[in-house]
């Protein structure tokens, strides 16, 4: 009971003691500090939105495929007696690939070539035989029927001739037809047909192999009819401007991260818009002297060279999603932030394309924006990106 008196009383003395401050202050004719405790205004980084040319790029998926791709075919039958490259090498122009036995078609040479000298044989006998009958019909000593009959068969002799030259060639041709080499110089693909296999002249039976030049490479990529139209109407409001030449400078992007060394340029955009996907296709081509790009490699297309005119870009960071869609802070002139709705179109760098929601003047916060509420007095100042921007990670 002793100790609880005396808490009371000391709970009592603090009461005296706060009294009379109170009353101390009242009678200096001080009132108490009503924001005392209040939060001071949060510094702020913002940007004030200038419109301005913003260079703008496109990317896509591509595929690589080669420029000329060209199916190496067997042009006569046979027996394929050897593969003479290696599956998936380069090669050049005029290289053997393969092999068919020559034997059969040089007994056909050898035949078409003997026929050849029967009948400039009978070639030389039907001339002899009209040399002697032309003078006899001069003196009358024959008649014009036998005249008719040795001029005929000389003729027919010289047609029998040719004829058979040309089986001669036919055959020399057939013949070289047995040596199958490269077309055109580039990558070979796998064999479809085997050593010791028959191979034919038919659509099914006569296809070889593949080779693909891979200087130039060509990238196929498509883009949505949508977009095309959407860069179409930019462009001819002036809103997307191209570079001086009018063209778009092509960029790739590897699988791994890595830029290609070397620019392309578009070379073809089709007419038609796919009816089964609704793309429109389109074709870059790049320089490719070492065959670091092969066919069938996936790539991203990268157009650059545009220019967005009197666009305006906010950072990426400064930049909200809620459940009506992308905001912004804006501080208005009171020094007060309050939400505004944004249409955003494409990422720019670090920075994103506003379409609508905002104009020129407007101040609008990059960072503490997690921490903001609508109202909230803000202290602003220019945004710095080198002092805001996230230290880069230590290199390993």
């Amino acid at each position: 009971m002793k100790m609880q008196g005396n808490t009371f009383a000391q709970k009592g003395g603090h009461w005296l003691l706060l009294t009379a401050l109170a009353a101390s202050l009242m009678a200096c004719g001080k009132k108490p500090d009503q924001h005392a405790g209040a939060m001071p205004p949060m510094p702020v980084g913002v940007i004030d939105i200038a419109p301005s040319d913003v260079p703008v790029s496109f990317e896509f998926v591509g595929q690589a495929a080669g420029s000329r791709e060209v199916e190496v075919r067997a042009r006569v039958g046979g027996i394929l007696l050897k593969r003479a490259y290696t599956e998936g090498k380069p090669v050049k122009q005029g290289d053997l690939l393969f092999q068919i036995d020559p034997e059969p078609l040089k007994a056909t040479l050898d035949q078409a070539q003997g026929n050849l000298q029967v009948q400039q044989a009978q070639l030389s006998r039907t001339k002899q035989d009209y040399d002697r009958i032309t003078p006899l019909f001069r003196e009358n000593a024959v008649s014009q029927k036998d005249r008719d009959d040795s001029l005929a068969a000389f003729e027919a002799a010289k047609a029998s001739v040719a004829a058979a030259q040309a089986q001669v060639q036919q055959a020399k041709i057939n013949l070289g037809y047995a040596r199958v080499t490269a077309p055109i110089s580039g990558m070979t693909s796998q064999e479809t047909r085997s050593e010791g296999s028959l191979v034919s002249t038919t659509a099914d039976g006569s296809l070889l192999t593949k080779v693909s030049q891979l200087d130039p490479i060509y990238v196929n990529f498509s883009m949505s009819d949508s977009d095309m139209m959407n860069l179409r109407k930019m462009q001819d409001s002036g809103q997307l401007k191209l570079a001086a030449n009018g063209h778009f400078n092509v960029q790739l992007k590897l699988t791994d991260g890595s830029s290609y060394d070397k620019s392309g340029r578009l070379n073809f955009t089709d007419s038609l818009v796919d009816a089964g996907t609704g793309t429109i296709r389109s074709r870059a081509t790049f320089a490719n002297p070492d065959g670091s790009i092969l066919p069938g490699q996936f790539v991203r297309v990268i157009l650059q060279g545009a220019k967005r005119s009197n666009a305006i870009a906010v950072p990426q960071r400064a930049v909200l999603t809620s459940q009506q869609g992308k905001m912004v802070w804006v501080v208005g002139a009171d020094n007060k932030v309050q939400p505004r709705p944004i249409t955003v179109s494409q990422d720019v760098g670090l920075d994103v394309l506003v379409e609508s929601g905002l104009k020129a003047g407007d101040k609008v916060v990059v960072d503490n924006i997690i921490k903001l509420r609508p109202g909230a007095d803000v202290k602003p100042h220019p945004f710095k990106a080198d002092a805001s921007a996230p230290a880069a990670a230590p290199k390993q």
